[in-house]
């Protein structure tokens, strides 16, 4: 019998084994979180393992670069081409030079203007905040890339760009060339755009900040600077060093911006550079400059990590209420807002001012009232003006640059947001669980990674087929697709926050009446969750509406965004064609921005 019952005994674990499987596969929880786990997985991880296996690998290509090339085997050739070759110089150690001072200039800069502006509001009798908070976040609402447009058009040069600025033309102020182009505009543009990370943070910060320790350090007759430094700025050290990473891991790979301002006088950045690579088809070096802005941005927030490790505490919010200590302006209340509202009208107002003014000049750096048109809105076409180009109203490549946008921006963003929700799901619901740390820490790489970056893992990856997906280079799938997959980490984190809010027994509920799992993410879960679904999916929106990086290198004639359509008119010199389409591009912003706040402010 000895036999008979070692089977009948290997059977059953058997049996259990398949039970235990079945059971496994027939909990929706599960088979969901595998599917996005492959998912994720395929179109971030994957992609970024791609391209550097296609650095590590020749190609037919390198052959026109050595005759020693073996396609399809192992070399580090690319990689020393970069590091230490005769065009090192010029292809890595400047453009990072380059980067990384944009960076370190623009965080420090952006960080300054923030925590001051955040300070004044927020712990000041300052009048008006509401409307001082709006106009302050407007610059970041709008299109980075719009100053430095507006730059070009004040500051640029009859040396260099050909024509007079707006300063040449009306004072016959001739601007040298290190300040209509190259770093320092660069650096002043990209920091009145990314101030708002510290102005947001840290407004927080110190909005949650009591008054009983101020309060108490007054007393002991401790100074206004000394409260400062010794017991308000240690507490918002945290969203200091959040706006940091977040400043400068935008601030070294951004595109538009370097571009706009910097190529005209061959400034290259790591990013621009990429760009450069890759539309001179030397596309294994930008995949390598890829590759080194995302570790560059990785090592950011890995610093960032161990430095706020260190210390042991940062808690200003207890269960004890506490009052705000606002410091009274006093005979300084009338300078600050003079300088206040200088700032918003250099910052806002007046570039936004100069790129409409810019849409009616018929001829550039000619500001007289004989020189104004509306050609460049409402024009037939005209070999004498702009190459026949027509105006953006009567321009079939611009109704076609408008619709495309419109498809990839509510596409995206409706289809980033219901995937966030389900994200939010996966992780709410298994927080103590391995599957759902995977899914955040996953969802949350797209982040990490450049924009520009971004695009060139995604065009290496599907300008060729891929498995069972065809070749998607050209079509607006892609397009959709990679803007999907970018915008995740911000779906995913309202998508997390509005499910932690749904309690577990809604759900149950409907479980208890035998509704399967996609009746109840349909009937309880979707319904509950409209409000942050509407965050996620206007932040996202506005996002995507002024997208340029992550476009540039897979837009093509057919695909052409307005945002592309911008960079493609200032690179042919047409500047009012582009500054007519950063028009609507900020008054769609805008007024959507406004609508959202309006919906938020109505519940």
């Amino acid at each position: 019998l000895f036999p008979y019952t070692t089977l009948f005994r290997s059977m059953k674990r058997i049996e259990r084994k398949l039970n235990q499987c079945k059971h496994i596969l027939g909990n929706p929880y599960n088979a969901i979180t595998a599917i996005t786990i492959a998912a994720l997985v395929f179109l971030i991880v994957v992609p970024v393992l791609e391209i550097i296996r296609t650095t590590l690998i020749w190609s037919p290509r390198d052959l026109r670069l050595t005759e020693s090339a073996i396609p399809g085997n192992f070399t580090l050739f690319h990689w020393i081409r970069i590091f230490h070759s005769n065009i090192s110089k010029t292809l890595f150690y400047i453009p990072l030079r380059n980067s990384l001072l944009i960076g370190i200039s623009v965080s420090a800069l952006s960080i300054s203007l923030g925590s001051i502006f955040a300070y004044i509001v927020t712990r000041t009798d300052l009048p008006h905040k509401k409307l001082f908070s709006f106009l302050l976040m407007v610059p970041y609402i709008l299109p980075s890339w719009y100053l430095s447009m507006a730059w070009l058009i004040i500051f640029k040069n009859e040396r260099a760009g050909g024509r007079p600025g707006f300063l040449q033309a009306l004072f016959s102020f001739n601007a040298p060339n290190w300040l209509a182009y190259g770093l320092v505009p660069v650096v002043v543009t990209l920091s009145l755009h990314y101030y708002a990370y510290t102005f947001l943070l840290v407004s927080s910060a110190l909005n949650s900040i009591g008054g009983d320790l101020e309060e108490m350090a007054e007393i002991k007759g401790a100074s206004r600077f000394t409260i400062l430094r010794k017991i308000t700025f240690p507490l918002i050290l945290p969203s200091l060093l959040s706006s940091f990473i977040l400043t400068f891991s935008k601030a070294i790979g951004t595109f538009g911006v370097p571009a706009f301002l910097g190529l005209r006088v061959r400034f290259y950045t790591l990013s621009t550079m990429l760009y450069s690579s890759i539309r001179s088809r030397q596309t294994v070096e930008g995949y390598i400059l890829s590759i080194i802005l995302i570790v560059m941005a990785m090592l950011t927030i890995f610093m960032n990590q161990k430095m706020i490790g260190s210390r042991k505490s940062f808690t200003t919010i207890s269960g004890k209420a506490s009052r705000k200590n606002l410091v009274a302006l006093g005979r300084w209340k009338p300078l600050i807002l003079t300088l206040l509202i200088v700032f918003i009208v250099l910052a806002v107002l007046f570039p936004t001012g100069i790129l409409i003014l810019n849409t009616f000049t018929l001829q550039d750096g000619v500001y007289s009232l004989d020189n104004l048109t509306m050609h460049f809105w409402l024009g037939a076409s005209n070999p004498e003006i702009a190459a026949g180009e027509p105006g953006v109203f009567r321009n079939p490549q611009m109704i076609r640059g408008f619709l495309n946008t419109m498809q990839l921006v509510l596409t995206s963003s409706i289809a980033a947001t219901l995937i966030g929700i389900l994200f939010g799901y996966i992780i709410s619901r298994g927080r103590s669980k391995f599957s759902g740390k995977l899914v955040e820490q996953v969802s949350f790489l797209p982040y990490l990674i450049p924009s520009i970056a971004f695009g060139a893992i995604y065009l290496s990856m599907f300008s060729k087929r891929n498995l069972f997906i065809p070749s998607l280079y050209g079509t607006m799938t892609l397009m959709i697709l990679i803007s999907i997959v970018k915008y995740l980490p911000f779906a995913t984190r309202a998508g997390t926050s509005t499910m932690m809010q749904i309690n577990q027994e809604l759900e149950e509920a409907g479980l208890v009446k035998g509704a399967g799992f996609l009746t109840r993410f349909k009937k309880i879960l979707i319904p509950l969750s409209k409000r942050g679904f509407m965050s996620g999916f206007l932040l996202i929106f506005i996002s995507a509406m002024k997208e340029l990086d992550l476009l540039v290198l897979l837009s093509t004639p057919s695909t052409s965004t307005l945002s592309s359509l911008t960079y493609t008119y200032q690179e042919l010199g047409f500047e009012q064609f582009s500054s007519a389409v950063i028009t609507i591009i900020m008054i769609i912003t805008v007024a959507v921005y406004l609508a959202s706040e309006k919906l938020a402010h109505a519940d």
